[in-house]
């Protein structure tokens, strides 16, 4: 049986870089996907908040807009939070 896994061992060598690389996505998953996600939701959002903010500065249905302008500065802000959170975790 050692027999075996020696050989098998022998035969999966994989350069240092290619295992540090596995290793980092074993250890988090979908990291790259995660972080893209976030600047994407975070860049609509900031789309959004200029787009409210345009409006209201405009005066157009100031009472609708205040709450959704609100919403969009949330959500960059959330956005910006988790960015740098998926960025802290080792």
């Amino acid at each position: 049986m050692n027999e075996n896994f020696q050989k098998n061992k022998a035969k999966l060598k994989l350069d240092p870089e290619k295992y540090a690389y596995l290793k980092a996505e074993a250890k988090a998953p979908y990291k790259g996907l995660r972080k893209f996600i976030y600047f994407t939701f975070g860049a609509s959002g900031m789309i959004g908040a200029f787009i409210f903010f345009s409006q209201l500065i405009a005066g157009k249905n100031v009472s609708a807009n205040i709450p959704n302008f609100a919403l969009q500065i949330a959500i960059v802000s959330l956005m910006i939070f988790l960015f740098r959170w998926e960025d802290r975790k080792n």
